[in-house]
């Protein structure tokens, strides 16, 4: 803890996993299973999407885990298409990883804020639950001030909190919900909904997968911090994985003990899904204890957040796509004004109108992941003899089934989100400018202080 001015290589497998859990497993749990019920409202599409999507996370993991391991930095996807396609793809996927990842700590502040106004009802209101978001971002913001030792206390503990809270909500489900489950069998068998078939169901399949996608991102959390595990070569293969099957099993038990507790059409269209189940459980106590355990979830994805959004922007700096003062590191191991500005950036989103942005940058998730694939195809072919201490097995089979899923996906959301993607497109064909602007002013030289170099 004291080298003073670079990143601390301090973290190991169990803060990648508690990372990836922290921003996986977060409000999606909570809309999702309803959002997919209303499109497949039969139990077998309804998982099955869902294992479908973990299938996809697998296959992609052995490239995320080559990757992450051959380019230990910090700062995420951004590292690998710098390396393999160069500054401008790189650029892309930066900065849009870097917006989306403040959006999206401003948006869990506002889930957290709005969960919290139902046991402190002096939060309820707009403007006060907007002003208590704007509290909890600067206060973790403080948090990891101090050092990365802090932020990575704070997200083991939080995750590891949510861990064993969802899987006693299981364990509970399971030996408390035999009368629910036998009235959830019986209506099923007395009424149900119907499945679309022909190209309304292919319609239905492929937006459910996309949502599942989008839901369990986040699962290759630990290459936001490459340049501060201990041992990259070793760890980040395995927290890569360990994430995985963590987000998965947590993911997949979550949504088999609501098709065990709840009927299919009450779980279609359905907001709060797992509120419900609780109810079931526990009576009057369910909903209060849902809304306990999704306020500790929503923490543990607001710190990774910041941490994530914190690095990225830091990094980019480094390879000066972005202003060489904000590389400054302190003695804890935190990139200050990347985090000063980050945290800057979340608050100003909590105080406007974010939601735009957000699903505009949807769009680059999905093509974040198609170059990064890409990029394993083209570091493979241009840099063959180089060491790698970690190589994706089933190479070049598990890489280009990610790589086709993640392009299919992208014509996928071309073709059915006719509102966001084509300003999308359009927000890309500004963002070239933006990058030789960036990288100019960027590389400026500085000049000496006090006449000396």
């Amino acid at each position: 803890m004291h080298n003073r001015g670079r990143l601390l290589r301090v973290l190991g497998v169990w803060f990648g996993i508690s990372a990836a859990i922290g921003n996986a497993i977060a409000a999606g749990i909570v809309y999702t299973p309803g959002q997919i019920g209303q499109s497949l409202p039969n139990p077998w599409y309804f998982i099955g999407v869902w294992i479908i999507g973990g299938f996809y996370a697998l296959v992609g993991a052995p490239s995320m885990a080559e990757l992450g391991a051959l380019i230990p930095r910090s700062g995420g996807q951004y590292n690998f298409s710098r390396r393999a396609l160069g500054e401008y793809p790189g650029f892309i996927v930066g900065w849009s990883d870097w917006l989306s990842t403040c959006g999206t700590a401003a948006s869990v502040s506002l889930v957290i804020s709005e969960y919290a106004s139902y046991f402190f009802p002096v939060f309820a209101g707009e403007n006060r639950m907007r002003a208590l978001s704007v509290a909890i971002i600067a206060g973790f913001g403080l948090l990891q001030w101090s050092g990365i030792q802090w932020g990575k206390s704070a997200q083991l503990y939080s995750a590891g909190l949510k861990t064993a809270a969802f899987l006693l909500l299981v364990i509970a489900c399971l030996i408390r919900g035999g009368a629910a489950h036998a009235q959830a069998v019986q209506t099923n068998l007395s009424s149900s909904l119907a499945l679309p078939s022909g190209w309304p169901l292919a319609v239905a399949l492929l937006l459910s997968l996309q949502a599942v996608i989008y839901t369990i991102d986040g699962w290759d959390g630990v290459i936001y911090f490459g340049g501060e595990v201990s041992n990259p070569g070793r760890d980040v293969p395995r927290a890569i994985f360990g994430s995985v099957f963590s987000v998965m099993g947590i993911y997949l038990l979550l949504n088999l003990v609501s098709l065990y507790i709840l009927p299919m059409k009450e779980i279609a269209g359905n907001t709060f899904v797992l509120g419900t189940v609780a109810n079931r459980i526990f009576g009057s106590l369910g909903d209060p204890i849902i809304r306990s355990i999704m306020i500790v979830s929503m923490l543990s994805c607001l710190n990774a957040n910041q941490l994530f959004c914190t690095r990225t922007l830091y990094i980019m700096s480094t390879d000066r796509l972005f202003f060489r003062p904000f590389t400054r590191v302190n003695s804890g191991g935190t990139p200050t004004l990347s985090l000063l500005l980050s945290t800057i950036v979340g608050i100003l989103f909590v105080l406007g109108t974010f939601k735009r942005v957000i699903a505009m940058l949807s769009f680059f998730f999905v093509a974040n992941y198609t170059l990064s694939y890409l990029s394993h195809f083209v570091l493979r072919f241009r840099e063959p003899d180089v060491e790698r201490p970690y190589k994706a097995w089933g190479y070049p089979f598990t890489t280009g089934l990610a790589l086709f899923g993640s392009v299919a996906f992208l014509i996928g959301s071309i073709a059915t989100d006719r509102e966001n993607v084509p300003l999308a497109l359009g927000l890309l064909v500004l963002s070239y400018p933006v990058f030789l602007a960036l990288r100019w002013a960027s590389n400026r030289p500085t000049k000496p202080v006090g006449g000396t170099a």
